[in-house]
């Protein structure tokens, strides 16, 4: 199904027409011909849950900038864990670190890299999933809670360093946490698709949070799914609210078709 995107037939318009069309576009890019492109093939070069959930939190964390950097970085990175980030991380001695002092992906660098090993080393001497990072100590789940606990707990280790924490976001911030909304959608999300990994259970599908960058930003404005004027959490929230209406039990399917029209279609450039 094709659209005008200087005249678009959808502006304005919601209900079943723009469902319909979104539908066809999460059917076009929810495709595993679209993983060799995208961050997601990283946690997708491993088989065992750890080393998943491990490179699927790296490699949403580095997504920023062009995707093909992102990749070549994240594989970078595996490398210099031998091939094996769940084993590096819980085996490793001293001198094994050396090595990881050259990582570096724009701001990210040895500093943030080495904090990033020593939370992923205490957090599994305690837990089998980093699912159990994410869930409050009641179990009472919910994306705000969820994502600003996470924060609070992943700087939980004594001396960790200040300059790490503009890598890891909180709703409490106001941030629209696009990167830990992907990699919960990576995570969480069920289908049989091939590209999200659904290998958590306690995080529902419902609960999760549309992540929020500038094509899906822009693409979402021109779709008349955003009325919020600034990109913050909030608005993130708005979107997932309209994308409910769509599909309450999986409202996060969408950002396969906001990002692909976005990305792969070029919505919004002229905005």
């Amino acid at each position: 199904m094709s659209i005008n995107t200087d005249k678009s037939p959808f502006m304005g318009i919601g209900g079943e027409a723009l469902k319909t069309f979104l539908d066809a576009k999460v059917a076009q890019y929810n495709r595993p011909e679209f993983i060799d492109n995208d961050p997601v093939i990283i946690p997708h070069m491993f088989s065992q849950k750890q080393d998943i959930e491990i490179m699927g939190f790296w490699a949403a964390t580095l997504a920023w900038g062009q995707r093909v950097t992102i990749i070549k970085k994240c594989k970078e990175l595996i490398a210099l864990m031998d091939g094996a980030p769940y084993d590096f991380i819980i085996n490793h001695e001293e001198p094994d670190l050396k090595k990881l002092l050259q990582f570096k992906h724009r701001t990210f660098n040895d500093v943030d890299t080495l904090y990033f090993i020593a939370f992923f080393r205490q957090h599994y001497e305690r837990f089998e999933s980093l699912e159990d990072a994410f869930i409050p100590e009641d179990g009472d789940y919910s994306p705000f809670r969820g994502l600003g606990g996470f924060r609070s707990y992943f700087f939980s280790l004594p001396d960790f360093p200040h300059r790490t924490k503009k890598h890891v976001s909180s709703p409490s911030q106001k941030s629209t946490c696009k990167r830990l909304n992907m990699f919960l959608r990576w995570m969480v999300r069920k289908d049989d698709n091939g590209v999200d990994f659904g290998i958590w259970n306690r995080i529902k599908p419902a609960d999760l949070i549309c992540p929020l960058d500038l094509h899906v930003d822009r693409v979402s404005r021109k779709l008349n799914l955003i009325s919020r004027k600034q990109t913050d959490w909030q608005t993130a929230v708005e979107l997932t609210e309209r994308l409910r209406e769509f599909d309450p039990a999986d409202p996060v399917k969408y950002d396969f078709a906001l990002f692909g029209l976005g990305i792969e279609e070029r919505w919004g450039v002229q905005f």
